[in-house]
């Protein structure tokens, strides 16, 4: 989200906050999905680990080539943003059954 004026910490800590609202929600549907066993099971907890090392990897490439900005502010916001995207994908793939 662009925050043009005022206190970007303020709409930064918003973010985290739904961030860890969606996150949580979709710890909770993999949780489902991985105690319910079988093939789909253990494909999700692959799936879970390949998604969180492609996620932090592609995080550090974006900071030290610059892309996550020069401020503490946009870093942060960046990063939120980057994994917001990876978190809001998997809600809804995992959302529908």
């Amino acid at each position: 989200m662009k925050r043009t004026r005022g206190n970007p910490w303020i709409g930064i800590g918003f973010d985290a906050w739904r961030l860890g609202w969606e996150a949580s929600t979709v710890i909770g549907l993999r949780t489902l999905k991985i105690a319910h066993g079988g093939e789909s099971g253990r494909a999700e907890a692959e799936l879970m680990i390949q998604e969180k090392i492609e996620a932090g990897l592609s995080l550090q490439a974006k900071a030290f080539s610059g892309g996550l900005g020069a401020t503490p502010a946009s870093a942060s916001a960046r990063t939120l943003a980057h994994y917001q995207r990876k978190v809001r994908a998997n809600r809804r793939r995992l959302s529908k059954g």
